[in-house]
């Protein structure tokens, strides 16, 4: 009997997860816009038979000259040229619902599905910095559940302008001069709360259905649209019994949209320092420590709790945060920061700071590969995750330390595969593929290219 298999993706945030990866002697800090560079970790990724890489994005950030930088190029432009110089590996990058449309997204991204033969990803999110508001017009960001609200029926619409020309519409009849079917054309007719969108996308279904749907959120609204329209998602917790609560609890959500609690894997971030001695490994993540300012500390500590700690003494516990102007956030990563700190009794802003300065509120774990792979298989096999975004605490020496030391432990125990098993992304993660509703199978709904 063949055991279940973990998946994997690795979140690509340059030049390292960890807030001063920069200054570590190995980074490759200034290569963050070398396609080069760019082709090296994707290619070490699928070397290590990751089901995906992970591109996040976050725009309106405030630049300083010696914080981990926010300078970065669009995602979809750089997993657009991977697809010319990857194989098997999943392309995933993050475009926002609050400021796109519809007709954008599903354009974009169907044509690098298309290109990659079926391995294109869409993170969908719903742009938490309010800065992003400025650099579009907006006086003011939309509350947090409005910009839900916006995302489900923004995710809805897309779905259909993918699914509005089948593949077998494309006839391409040369003899009978018949290029397309227009009987496998299903034009979307859609008019709701946030959009008005008529006519079909200008390419046939993609390789794989559609581009796998990936989120990242742990909010009520989130876990809800997860389950409405998520493939895999992306989350923070730090115990296994946390992670099981909300492996339940999303999954269980499912039934009521129709969907199979294996429709959607769930895929926590996993910061890792690894070494072939503990002792080695827990050197390794104070000197990455020893490289942070107390004014990144502060700044960074700040972005993460939306609290101004400018001018704190790091020595100084962490203030309690005040109210904030928008009611319907839940502040679900200042929540997490806090819980740390008090389990783990930590008394200072620098301890703080330090202890978040790579995870960010995800997990962290620093030991040899074989105390790596004991934690996640504990999760992995106890409901608690099917499966793991790898946050590396640099690139490329942190990321080459995790394909060479911890990848062959899990491989050795059978926890992850050895071979691709697809050449869609979609395969790979064992999602089913989407089908379109078609007056055959259904006797309404037809002309919207909605999902069975």
């Amino acid at each position: 009997m063949t055991r279940k298999q973990m998946k994997l993706g690795a979140f690509i945030n340059l030049p390292g997860h960890h807030v001063a990866s920069w200054r570590h002697p190995s980074s490759g800090a200034g290569r963050a816009f070398d396609l080069d560079y760019l082709t090296e970790i994707a290619q070490t990724a699928e070397r290590g038979k990751f089901d995906m890489i992970f591109f996040a994005d976050v725009l309106g950030q405030r630049l300083s000259g010696n914080a981990h930088s926010s300078l970065k190029l669009d995602p979809v432009i750089i997993i657009s040229a991977l697809t010319a110089v990857t194989k098997n590996i999943g392309l995933t990058a993050t475009l926002t619902t609050t400021y796109n449309d519809p007709y954008h997204v599903a354009r974009k991204f169907a044509a690098i599905d298309h290109l990659s033969k079926g391995r294109a990803a869409w993170n969908v999110v719903t742009s938490a910095n309010e800065g992003e508001a400025l650099l579009f017009g907006k006086e003011k960001h939309l509350q947090h559940a409005l910009r839900y609200e916006r995302a489900e029926e923004f995710v809805d619409v897309v779905k259909q302008l993918w699914l509005s020309i089948e593949d077998e519409a494309l006839i391409i009849d040369k003899e009978n001069g018949r290029y397309l079917d227009v009987e496998k054309v299903h034009p979307v007719n859609h008019e709701g709360a946030w959009f008005k969108v008529q006519g079909a996308l200008d390419s046939p279904t993609t390789p794989q259905g559609h581009p796998v749907i990936v989120q990242a959120g742990s909010s009520e609204s989130g876990k809800e649209l997860a389950a409405k329209t998520a493939e895999v998602i992306f989350t923070a917790w730090q115990t296994l019994e946390e992670a099981q609560v909300f492996y339940r609890d999303v999954k269980g959500r499912l039934a009521k949209y129709g969907r199979k609690p294996d429709d959607l894997k769930i895929m926590p971030g996993v910061f890792i320092t690894v070494a072939k001695t503990e002792a080695e490994a827990l050197l390794k993540q104070q000197q990455l420590n020893s490289y942070i300012l107390p004014e990144v500390g502060l700044a960074y500590l700040s972005a993460f709790t939306n609290i101004d700690l400018s001018g704190y003494d790091v020595d100084e516990p962490l203030p309690e945060a005040s109210s904030i102007e928008d009611e319907t956030n839940p502040r679900i990563r200042y929540n997490i920061i806090r819980e740390i700190a008090k389990r783990e009794n930590l008394q200072s802003i620098r301890a703080i700071y330090e202890r978040i300065a790579g995870a960010r509120g995800h997990r962290e774990i620093v030991g040899t590969p074989e105390q790596i792979a004991d934690q996640l298989e504990e999760w992995f096999l106890n409901d608690g995750a099917d499966g793991f975004n790898i946050m590396p605490p640099h690139f490329p020496e942190g990321f080459n330390d995790i394909i060479e030391l911890v990848v062959p432990e899990l491989q050795r125990r059978g926890l992850f595969r050895t071979e691709y098993e697809s050449s869609t992304l979609r395969g790979n993660l064992g999602l089913s593929v989407p089908a379109v509703k078609t007056p055959e199978k259904a006797l309404t709904g037809a002309s919207t290219g909605e999902i069975v």
